[in-house]
């Protein structure tokens, strides 16, 4: 059975379409809906296994540079389909044969330019089909007595809601039919009454007897007739009144499934999007939104045709009663619905960097979630981008400016709408803005540049229902924080992480808190470490202890101690830590990014405790043998970690003391990795608690080095510890060199052709503490031994 690879696919082979096909009622209609000249079904059905074992969630839509592997995907789907087609034989499969074929060869003349739009619809299709067979498996789990998910209880509250609706719809247009089929008999009747005033009218030339006769007759003809009118003309007042009250009606429900959809899982989308930034999951279920807005937007354009059919029937035969102001508020309601649906659903699909640093190029994406049903590709809208300060932004949500003052320059800020007809979606990519130049406001107190918020405002017009009605949409992007350089992104990434995490919907721009629950910070840096980490092991609740110990500089173990406590933006990231040169934040972001560089496979193995001070990790070791080590985060340095062990005291015999090698940095990593610097220091036995060295780091360690190329042995760095060492002369009696006491018990190193030079003992105590400023960083070793001439220690051939 072939293995499927496809993001979000967990089911074996050609399951999904095996359960797409058996899909019934409305969800089988929508399925069908997916495939067309586009996409044929006939080729989703003979390479299901193949479709469904691709990696089309891999490719970035808004990356050009991603239309090569699109490229690849494209011809070897063609190729896929030109190899069934040779495999069809005798004379059931001629015709198939030749339709592969012809597949094949319009799939490739339609997507050859830009294969990008055939990834865009297999997507689609795909997670289409995904969305239908878990609703369908959900609500015959309910029907079964199962519980569902809350999710899927939404799902399915929405979507009877929508069979409501459009029964409501059905019914009013039944309703209409008949009204207007009853009015137009009544227009035939009056006529008809008009017709008999004018024959009484001509009775007048008649002989007298005559006369008599026809008047007596017609007269009792119009009083029949005029009898029917006066009884018809109540019943078509009360068909329209009756009429008005079911739209009445018709328009609550479809204001109450708008403020579902729009006021609650839109906002939870955009909030999910938001913790995206944080590295929350990937917000997703956009086209289950547009789907929705999309019903809506068909049922409130049927219910306004319905509406502005009602008041043409009005004006064609008047009757006395409130019905003109009844329609006109029916038609104002109605039109305030689509106009809140329509500049709702006007969204950032794709926001741009909420660190947004100038002259840099960037990318954003907005979408129009109702404008493939409404037509607007038609006549397909511009959209520009301006970048607005906060203050800016306050005024244009209070509509207090009405034209988009800016406080900066976007280049190539101009983009079409483009519509995709395989997902049917109307966006517009920006995908080389860049930012020339920012003008800033004047900063209040202590803030700092990289604490002020701006915005990214995207702005369009359209029409619909030909010119009928005419919006001005705008939305704005999640707050950006503007910067010149790269050192800035530290303290600017903690303004975003603590906006996105604590911003509540609907909020004046950008208000945030000032004090947040401990917990809560907790949970946000936990979601920031794992993302960064790309592992579900995240930030334990002893993590959070030693963290609550950091930010509050307390000694307490006890999680409950902090569960309570607040810690302001000045504790997060604005005041120094305790005898130190920077803040909290900084400290934390310091250890994601070493880690996320250099160390991520050995956090996820669990073989970095990293969150542990000096203390407890004294008090760990000299419970466990001599040679056991563990790996703890730098407490006076950004960025750094440390190698504490247990170990006898040299100088006074019976002692063990716990020593911290001086703190390694990225720097340090990017020289030599972690595993092979442990593999160097032979007296490093167990890592905590108990677990042999090269059981942990062994697959992670340098293979030997090859043999001599054109000539010349490539020295090999090592690191050495003076104190852990002792001198061991060389089988030829050359030059001592320092070399560890004890071979490492199951990995054996090929001679060392350099070591580094001896540390000096400045570098090393029982204690731990370091006089940095004293001593040199092992970037700076490096460059002093590579400027020396090699040693006679070293094996040399000749040139």
């Amino acid at each position: 059975m072939v293995k499927c690879l496809r993001v979000g696919l967990h089911r074996s082979t050609m399951a999904m379409w095996i359960q797409a096909q058996q899909l019934q009622g409305e969800a089988l209609h929508q399925m069908q809906a997916l495939y067309g000249q586009h996409f044929p079904i006939e080729v989703r059905h003979y390479l299901a296994q193949w479709i469904e074992c691709q990696l089309w969630d891999s490719v970035e839509l808004d990356n050009p540079a991603e239309e090569a592997k699109a490229k690849r995907l494209l011809d070897n789907l063609v190729a896929e389909l030109q190899r069934k087609a040779q495999l069809q034989g005798g004379e059931d499969g001629f015709l198939l044969k030749i339709k592969l074929g012809h597949y094949a060869n319009q799939l490739k003349s339609t997507y050859d330019r830009c294969p990008l739009e055939l990834v865009r619809c297999i997507k689609h299709i795909l997670h289409s089909e995904q969305r239908l067979v878990q609703e369908a498996t959900n609500a015959s789990c309910g029907s079964g007595g199962q519980a569902m998910d809350s999710l899927s209880q939404r799902h399915q509250q929405i979507n009877q809601a929508f069979e409501e609706l459009r029964l409501a719809t059905q019914e009013t247009e039944n309703e209409l039919r008949k009204l207007q089929h009853s009015q137009e008999y009544f227009i035939i009747q009056y006529q008809e009454n008009m017709r008999i005033q004018a024959q009484l009218s001509s009775l007048s030339s008649l002989p007298p007897a005559e006369r008599t006769q026809r008047e007596t007759t017609l007269q009792s003809k119009r009083a029949t007739v005029e009898t029917w009118l006066t009884r018809e003309a109540s019943t078509l007042q009360k068909y329209r009144l009756d009429l008005s009250e079911q739209h009445q009606k018709t328009l609550v429900l479809l204001r109450k499934q708008q403020t579902l959809i729009l006021d609650e899982e839109l906002i939870q989308w955009k909030r999910r999007q938001q913790l995206a930034g944080n590295g929350g999951p990937h917000e997703g279920g956009l086209d289950v939104l547009q789907s929705w807005c999309e019903k809506l937007a068909d049922l409130i354009w049927q219910n306004r045709q319905q509406i502005r059919r009602c008041e043409h029937l009005t004006q064609q035969l008047p009757l006395p009663g409130p019905m003109e102001e009844l329609l006109s508020k029916l038609n104002a309601d109605i039109t305030d619905i689509i106009s809140a649906l329509v500049t709702s659903t006007f969204i950032i699909e794709k926001q741009p960097p909420q660190v947004l640093k100038t002259q840099t190029k960037f990318a954003a994406t907005v979408r129009l979630l109702v404008g493939g049903k409404l037509n607007v590709h038609m006549n397909p809208p511009q959209v520009k981008a301006v970048i607005v300060s906060e203050q800016q932004a306050k005024a244009l949500l209070k509509n207090e400016s009405t034209h988009s003052e800016s406080s900066g320059e976007i280049l190539n800020n101009n983009c079409v709408m483009e519509y995709h007809q395989a997902t049917g979606t109307l966006s517009a990519h920006f995908r080389n803005m860049s930012l020339k130049r920012i003008k800033r406001s004047d900063r209040r107190g202590a803030e700092s540049v990289t604490e002020e918020k701006f915005t990214v405002l995207f702005e369009s017009q359209f029409s619909v229902g030909g010119n009928e009605l005419v919006f001005h949409v705008k939305t704005l992007s999640l707050p950006v924080v503007v910067i010149v350089h790269g050192s800035q992104d530290n303290n600017a990434t903690a303004t975003v992480l603590w906006d996105n995490a604590f911003a509540e919907p609907g909020r004046v721009p950008f208000i945030v808190p000032d004090k947040v629950l401990w917990p809560q910070l907790c949970e946000a840096l936990d979601m920031k470490y794992k993302a960064e980490m790309h592992s579900g092991r995240g930030l334990s609740e002893d993590n959070m202890v030693f963290l609550a110990q950091k930010a509050f500089t307390s000694s307490s173990n006890n999680p409950e101690d902090s569960r309570n406590m607040t810690i302001s933006w000045a504790q997060f990231n604005r005041e120094s830590l305790p005898g130190r040169n920077f803040t909290f934040w900084q400290w934390f972001d310091g250890v994601v990014e070493l880690m996320k560089k250099h160390l991520k496979p050995h956090w996820n193995d669990g073989a970095i405790l990293g969150f542990v001070n000096k203390q407890q990790a004294q008090d760990m070791l000299l419970s466990k043998p001599n040679g056991t080590f563990l790996l703890r985060f730098s407490d006076s340095e950004i960025g750094g970690i440390t190698i504490a062990w247990v170990a006898e005291n040299p100088n006074k015999q019976g002692e063990r003391l716990v020593w911290n090698l001086l703190p390694y940095t990225t720097k340090d990593f990017s020289i030599r990795s972690l595993a092979d610097r442990i593999s160097d220091l032979n007296h490093l036995l167990f890592l905590y608690p108990d677990r042999p060295k090269d059981e942990v780091f062994a697959k992670y360690y340098t293979p030997p080095l090859s043999k001599a190329v054109d000539g010349y042995v490539k020295p090999q760095i090592k690191q050495v510890v003076p104190e852990f060492t002792t001198p061991k002369s060389e089988p030829s009696g050359g030059t001592p060199t320092f070399m560890d006491q004890t071979p490492s018990p199951s990995v054996s190193h090929p001679n060392n052709f350099g070591v580094y030079p001896s540390m000096s003992h400045t570098m090393l105590d029982a204690d731990g503490d370091f006089d940095l400023e004293d001593t040199m960083d092992v970037a700076r070793h490096v460059e002093e031994l590579l400027r020396r001439p090699m040693a006679n220690q070293w094996s040399s051939q000749q040139s």
